[in-house]
Parts: C-alpha cells; structure tokens; sequence
C-alpha cells in the first residue's frame, strides 16, 4: 500500500488502516492532546489487555447462523471509504469558537479518539495472538473499523492544529488487565451505549440542524451502526457461555451497567458548554441514552437498571457532585476535602448500585438491528 496517498477510511484491514497517510501525519502532534489521552483515571477511557488464549478458544457453533450472518455483514464493509472528508465537511473557525466550547470539544474529540484506538488495540491482538479462525476474523474486522474511527477523528483534530500520537499511545499507556468475562460486560456496554450515544445527538442535529455546530456530526450514523455491529459481536460472544449472564455473574453485569453509566453521567456533565452548543439538556440526554442502552441490552442481559426509580436521577446528582468537589480537591492540594468527596462518591454508587434491578426473559435469538 501507499501510504502516501491511501486513507484509513479506504483500507481494507487494520494495519493498512494504520500505516495510511492520515495516522503517519498524527505524529506530529499536540503535546497538550497526547497527554490529555495519556491519562488514566476513573473517568477516562483506558487500555485493555486480557487472556487471548481463553478468547481464542472460544467456540462459536451453538450461534452459527447468527455469527455467520454477521460476519457476511461486516465483511461486505458497507462503510468502506466514508470516514473521511468530503464535500460536506463545512470549514471551522477553531479560532472564532467559544474558548469553553472549545476545550469541552477538544476534550470530548480527544477521549473519543483515545476510547476508539484503545479497541482497536485490543482487538488487533486478540487478532495477532490468536488461532481461531471465527475469533480472528471478527476481532480484525472490529480493528480495522475502530482504526478509521479513530483516524477521523485525528484529522478532525488536526485542523484545531492538534493531534493525538496514537502510535505513542500504543507503547506509552498504562493498560489494564480484565478477564474475559469483563472484557465482553464492558466493551459490550461500550459499544452499545455509544450507539445509543451517537445515535441520539445525530437525531437531535437532523431536527435542529442549527445546532450542528462542527461537520463531524454528520458522520454520526454511520459510526454508530459500526459500534451496533461490534456489540452484537459481544452479544453472541457471551451467548455461547451462558454461565455468563446467570448466577452471580448476574451481580458483574449490575455492576458494569451501574458503573458505565454513571460514568457516562459524570464524565457529560463535565461538558455543560458543548452540550448547551449542542442544543441539548444534559439530564435529559443522559436518560435517553439510558433508555436506549437498556432496551437494546435486554437482547442478552437478564436484567436492566430501574432508571425511573426515585433513588437514580438522586444518586447520579450526588454522584457528580463528589466528583466536582473531588476534582477541586486535587486541583487545589486539598487532602482531607479529597478524602471526604472520595467517600460521598463511592456511598452514591453504592446507593445507585443497590437500587434493585428490573429482571426479563432473553430472547432466544440475540440479533437485533439498529431502528433508532
């Protein structure tokens, strides 16, 4: 390939994804950008590894005809060549903008770009390691997606004169171990939730197109029915085990929903200027994205989180306000004001994660398909 010339958004396979032209050009980056993405904490998206030997032994035969058909699907690459710019990609005055908005966007551009490439990563090792045909061939598919998603991103940060080191990223962030049980909870909710996530601002743009503020948005549906895809993936994954989603693994998957979605609650309300921009109230989104992740979720979770319950919407406002009272601590040296916003923070995800969950039958077959 030519790497001179090929784009992500053209390649086929992952590594031709990361040798083209728009990730050689990342590495002339913002320091300030690459070391926002460098950051590890409870907010920020991080790096996995996990047990490739346990997921290369997977056995897919008892949902061979769904995780055929999705295959063919993926395969087929139905969005080969659109992650890039094009006519419709409006120019931005990065220097004109709103400080706030600019740093919440840079920010939101930066942890989008950092969440992408990290499962990207991931799962082009599982696809380096592994034996099994069916595993690899999924997890090179997911790569090369996550690869263009995460290219996209980079040129759009590229014109704010900024850029991510994802190369730098690779060998310089700090990864963290999970089994696979955990790898499938939450890079399912991640995959889903961001479907949800995407799918909601593309539809509030389409009626409020004065609010579309950068041309990225535009991109929106398309990408997230790339992550629809990859958490269907998941979704027949764990449903070859179904220990997974029974038993006390139950009590695992009420966690990783609590968690991701609070999460999600926190990290949105650090943003108030973009999603002002945006058009959009931010409790408002965050209960639709919820709603969203949650319906699609009963398509292999046994349960769902009671986001009606009146000790929810309570728990995530004393939640994000630990997490205010927590970021100010440190930022000022704070210790015992840190201390004592560390213990409202965790009492407030107890409170939520004790919240008693909604339990369902799961349907026979997992394989849904993107309506919203």
């Amino acid at each position: 390939m030519n790497v001179q010339t090929k784009h992500s958004a053209d390649a086929t396979t992952v590594e031709d994804a990361l040798a083209a032209r728009n990730y050689e050009q990342a590495v002339v980056d913002s320091g300030s950008a690459t070391a926002l993405a460098m950051q590890n904490t409870l907010l920020t998206p991080r790096f996995y590894t996990t047990n490739f030997d346990e997921l290369d032994a997977i056995d897919v035969s008892s949902v061979r005809s769904d995780w055929d058909q999705l295959i063919d699907q993926m395969k087929s690459d139905p969005n080969k060549g659109h992650f890039k710019k094009n006519e419709d990609w409006d120019h931005i005055d990065w220097d004109g903008m709103e400080p706030k908005l600019k740093k919440e966007f840079i920010d939101f551009l930066v942890s989008s770009c950092t969440a992408e490439f990290s499962g990207c990563v991931l799962y082009k090792e599982m696809k380096r390691r592994g034996s099994n045909e069916d595993i690899t061939t999924l997890f090179q598919l997911m790569a090369r997606d996550e690869a263009r998603h995460a290219g996209f991103i980079n040129d759009a940060l590229r014109e704010a004169g900024i850029a991510v080191n994802l190369g730098f990223l690779t060998q310089a962030k700090k990864y963290t171990y999970f089994q696979p049980k955990f790898i499938y909870y939450a890079t399912y909710l991640s995959e889903k939730i961001g479907y949800a996530r995407y799918i909601t601002i593309f539809r509030h743009l389409e009626a409020h197109p004065e609010h579309r503020f950068h041309p990225i948005f535009k991109w929106f549906k398309e990408w997230c029915n790339d992550e629809f895809s990859h958490g269907e993936a998941f979704a027949l994954l764990m449903k070859t085990d179904p220990k997974l989603t029974r038993g006390v693994n139950v009590l695992w998957i009420k966690f990783f929903l609590t968690a991701v979605f609070a999460t999600m609650y926190v990290r949105d309300h650090q943003r108030p200027a973009f999603h002002e921009a945006l058009g959009v109230d931010t409790d408002w989104y965050g209960h639709e994205v919820f709603r969203k992740t949650s319906d699609i979720s009963k398509q292999i979770f046994p349960i769902t989180l009671d986001i009606d319950h009146p000790r929810w919407q309570k728990g995530l406002t004393a939640l994000q306000a630990a997490n205010a009272d927590l970021a100010d601590a440190k930022a000022h040296g704070k210790f015992f004001k840190r201390i004592g916003a560390s213990i409202r923070a965790g009492l407030a995800f107890v409170n939520l994660y004790t919240i008693p969950a909604q339990s369902h039958a799961v349907p026979v077959s997992t394989r849904m398909e993107p309506v919203y």
